[in-house]
């Protein structure tokens, strides 16, 4: 006589599972933390030496009192429009993907479940994926948060056509190749990290203490995961967000000769430009990421029946 199925291991849920709960979690995060993502950008984008009648931003809340005063508090908010078209296909790419890929690999290697070395290459490998849908979204992000450019766009479709215009298609891709360094180091981290801290944590004993950890194993994902990108993400700002010139080649190019050529000319500091609010934001929203996905996967576990559970 079979098993009943649950005594035996849980069926792994479907792809559109992970698809839709990442998606919930993504929005969740997005509109709960952005204003930091447009602080973090500003600083990222500013120079070592100010620019003559710009702002120029000491720090984190030295950003969100001159935005205010000068913009109004409706401009953290600026640029929203495509993360949040895109937050929804991002982070349900990024946990659909995490999922898939950790499933490629388990069975490449012949293991049964995942290790800590398998969760970090399913995570890069998740970032990786992540990276080709992200590119032209944040580039339409970057061109409308930094104050300089803004006023050339009237909204994100605009931005789109003058970048179609001016480059082609393909100009929509630009920064492509520091996009792909900046989300497979988050997300080698996030993952990795997850699978070391849960199994660092008490074993939960009720739904509460589960929550309890995949908050605290998310937010410590993503306060790894932004420490080990943000190079990367500094990069990618100032490549996105400077036009290309016909017959010039553009200061910020390729990942590695910009982060040596930023930290040459304005220190290792400028490397982490924007770091406070970015680790403010990706810590407490990895946390929540982590926390929205479960609890959505966990409302599919029931939906769906006992051999899920």
């Amino acid at each position: 006589m079979s098993a009943a199925p649950s005594a035996s291991k849980p069926k792994p849920l479907p792809f559109y599972a992970q698809f839709t709960a990442g998606a919930i979690a993504g929005v969740t995060e997005l509109l709960c933390l952005y204003p930091l993502d447009v602080v973090k950008t500003r600083m990222q984008l500013q120079t070592k030496a100010p620019v003559p009648g710009q702002d120029h931003y000491a720090n984190m809340m030295d950003a969100f009192r001159k935005i205010i005063k000068s913009e109004g508090p409706s401009r953290l908010y600026r640029g929203l429009v495509p993360p949040l078209m895109l937050e929804a296909p991002k982070r349900a790419v990024k946990f659909a993907a995490n999922g898939s890929w950790g499933a490629f690999y388990r069975k490449q290697f012949g293991v049964n479940e995942m290790t800590q070395s398998l969760s970090v290459l399913t995570g890069c490998s998740a970032g990786a994926t992540e990276s080709v849908v992200v590119v032209p979204f944040e580039l339409v992000k970057i061109r409308l948060q930094d104050r300089a450019q803004a006023h050339l766009y009237k909204g994100p479709m605009d931005v789109v056509g003058k970048i179609i215009k001016a480059d082609g298609l393909l100009g929509l891709y630009a920064g492509m190749e520091s996009t792909f360094w900046r989300h497979v180091l988050w997300n080698g981290g996030y993952f990795g990290c997850i699978f070391q801290v849960k199994a660092l944590l008490s074993k939960p004993n009720g739904k509460a203490e589960e929550l309890r950890n995949n908050f605290i194993s998310g937010s410590i994902g993503g306060f790894v995961g932004t420490a080990l990108n943000t190079p990367a993400d500094v990069v990618k700002s100032r490549i996105q967000n400077t036009p290309k010139v016909a017959g010039q080649v553009p200061k910020y190019n390729w990942t590695f000769p910009s982060i040596a050529l930023i930290a040459r000319e304005e220190g290792f500091g400028a490397l982490y430009k924007g770091f406070t609010p970015k680790v403010l934001r990706l810590a407490p929203g990895g946390g929540v990421l982590l926390l929205v996905v479960e609890v959505v996967l966990s409302q599919f576990r029931t939906f769906l029946g006992p051999q899920y559970q």
